[in-house]
């Protein structure tokens, strides 16, 4: 049997759970923490897959084994290892408080509709869209991905709780900074969660389901869900398209260039990804705010004109939506291309600009395909007659990004 012990936001595991282990397996202030018991082996926890191999040794032997970790280790922790290697059947977990539990406790804030997301080994850009998308995240840090690099990377309307030593009495933390000033520090290896809060919506509503925000109910919504200006709209048939090429998600970094009203970028949003989009019009930006806040999610807007505006934006996105340009749309389509990580979709009106377009994302390595949108809505006419009424035809195009494999062949 192995004994997984929670040792909840500092506390050392009691001596009856240690009693008769052959071998306690854990980092180095766990163990540090606790009496071993006479005879037992200890393994300080580093590269997982040796510990492993030490426990599938006395799991053989069939002598008892306790392994002691961080708060909650179902939790982003070490069952997950456990169970693919030994099975369920094999473990007697002992949970405690985590440390993400522990550190909204702290801050007397409900957590049910809080977005947990681990920066630990992974690629720290995941948890920056999260922060960008949602009111309440909780990062779990490691080497590389702490509070100065999600700082460094959030915009100055975020602000940080830092938590760091939970549990300890002497030693316990909790620090409300901006993003900025999270990003000037050395905040050292004591950290156990940053939560990143838009505190305007931080408390949030009564929810049923926990964790990951629900998908909206509908998604290509009808125009007038939007303010904008004659008309000039991404349509909801060409929108409905495009957001499936799009494919936004949570974690993802999309942006929406030519925004003009902004609804490729609020329902991109609405459909969790974390969305920049870029104007040059000034009264454009003011209706995209207005229309993100209209539908309560956030949006990054930068005034400009592209693609020289582009070039101000630090993260490369997964999708971009161009549905602006006019003579500069072969430009604007090629700034996107060279930095786009999986999607570029482009919308047009005008004929003799979809083969420049076209040559654009082919030329960047992506593999073009596209379609003309041409639709008629059922229009009512006075004594209870019913038209068709044409919209304006749309070419839409999207490039894929060709994989690459290791040797630099296209697959």
């Amino acid at each position: 049997m192995i004994t997984v012990v929670g040792t909840g936001t500092g506390a050392p595991a009691g001596p009856d759970l240690l009693a008769g282990a052959a071998l306690v397996v854990g980092g180095r202030r766990h163990l540090d923490a606790v009496r071993l018991p006479d005879g037992a082996e200890q393994v300080v926890l580093g590269p997982l897959a040796p510990a492993l191999d030490t426990i599938a040794e006395y799991v053989g032997k069939e002598l008892p084994v306790v392994v002691l970790a961080s708060g909650d280790p179902g939790f982003f922790g070490i069952v997950r290892a456990l169970a693919e290697r030994f099975g369920t059947g094999l473990l007697d977990v002992r949970p405690g408080v985590s440390s993400v539990a522990t550190a909204f406790a702290r801050i007397g804030l409900p957590w049910d509709d809080a977005v947990v997301v681990s920066a630990h080994g992974r690629e720290l850009r995941t948890a920056v869209n999260v922060c960008r998308a949602r009111p309440k995240v909780a990062v779990l840090t490691g080497p590389g991905a702490g509070p100065a690099e999600l700082g460094a990377a959030l915009p100055g309307d975020r602000v940080l709780v830092v938590a760091s030593a939970l549990g300890d009495p002497e030693r316990e933390r909790v620090e409300r900074v901006t993003a900025a000033e999270a990003a000037a520090r050395d905040w050292g290896a004591a950290v156990s969660v940053v939560l990143c809060l838009d505190e305007a919506r931080a408390l949030g509503a009564v929810r049923t389901v926990a964790g990951v925000p629900e998908a909206p109910e509908r998604w290509a919504l009808e125009e007038d869900a939007f303010a904008h200006r004659d008309s000039m709209i991404t349509k909801f048939e060409v929108r409905a398209l495009a957001l499936a090429r799009l494919g936004p998600r949570l974690g993802d970094l999309v942006w929406d260039v030519g925004a003009g009203s902004g609804s490729v970028a609020v329902e991109c949003a609405r459909l969790g990804a974390a969305v920049v989009a870029v104007e040059k019009a000034a009264d454009g930006v003011g209706r995209i705010r207005a229309n993100a806040r209209a539908h309560g999610v956030a949006v990054e807007v930068v005034h400009g004109a592209a693609p020289a505006a582009l070039a101000e934006l630090a993260d490369d996105p997964d999708a971009v939506f161009v549905g602006g340009g006019g003579r500069e749309l072969p430009a604007v389509v090629a700034a996107c291309a060279r930095r786009a990580r999986r999607t570029v979709v482009v919308a047009m009106a005008a004929l003799d600009r979809v083969p420049a377009a076209r040559a654009a994302l082919t030329e960047a390595g992506f593999a073009c395909d596209g379609v003309l949108l041409q639709s008629s809505r059922l229009t009512p006419l006075p004594g209870d007659v019913t038209r068709l009424a044409a919209t304006n035809p749309v070419f839409l195009l999207w490039g894929v990004r060709t994989p690459v494999s290791s040797e630099g062949v296209a697959q």
